[in-house]
């Protein structure tokens, strides 16, 4: 197989896979504050266009599908950093590079509200969010010139990252809160950076 084919292949896959996610989450809000209950699987395939067994050979649970985009997002944030000017300073890069992956486009509120007040999606979501840490854990540590496996700072100020997307989802959902999305995350992000990597004790 040449690599023309790979990707399309590639391609291919991962647009059911959106279409599945997308059909999944669209179901359980139409359902309601319950909706991750009432939906099943072969709703799911039929709105996506695709046969049960094809769901079974993407996801293990309705929440893993109705999560996706944010695992997928997750999976992206360290080459989204990478892709950003090699002058640029860390916080300002980081801040670009995240703003740039979760709002374009901002997300869908409802969507958003659904995961973050049920339980079984909060946790596949806290999970999905966490999958950004080694892939930005490692960018850091390239854009820094520091060992991953040796220094804290890389998955440190990964792991702040992180937890700083979450809680800028939360804020974001409060009644009243009129910001956009980028505003909060910028908030939140600039709240643990600028950061800078400390010299280890056992390089002195």
């Amino acid at each position: 197989m040449n690599d023309d084919a790979m990707d399309l292949r590639a391609r291919n896959s991962q647009a059911t896979r959106e279409a599945i996610s997308h059909a999944a989450l669209r179901l359980a809000i139409e359902q309601g504050p319950n909706g991750l209950a009432l939906v099943r699987v072969h709703d799911i395939a039929t709105a996506a266009g695709v046969s049960p067994r094809t769901y079974n050979n993407y996801f293990s649970s309705r929440a893993e599908a109705i999560c996706a985009f944010q695992a997928d997002q997750s999976r992206r944030v360290g080459q989204a950093l990478r892709s950003r000017p090699a002058d640029e300073p860390l916080d300002q890069a980081v801040i670009a590079a995240v703003i740039e992956l979760y709002t374009d486009p901002e997300p869908d509120k409802a969507g958003l509200r659904m995961i973050m007040l049920t339980p079984e999606l909060e946790g596949e979501a806290l999970k999905a969010f966490s999958m950004a840490e080694g892939p930005l854990a490692e960018a850091i540590a390239a854009r820094t010139g520091t060992d991953p496996g040796r220094d804290l700072f890389p998955a440190v100020t990964a792991a702040a990252v992180a937890g700083a997307i979450r809680v800028a989802g939360r804020h974001w959902l409060e009644p009243g809160n009129t910001e956009s999305f980028a505003t909060m995350l910028r908030s939140a992000l600039t709240c643990i950076l600028p950061a800078e990597p400390h010299e280890d004790p056992r390089d002195r």
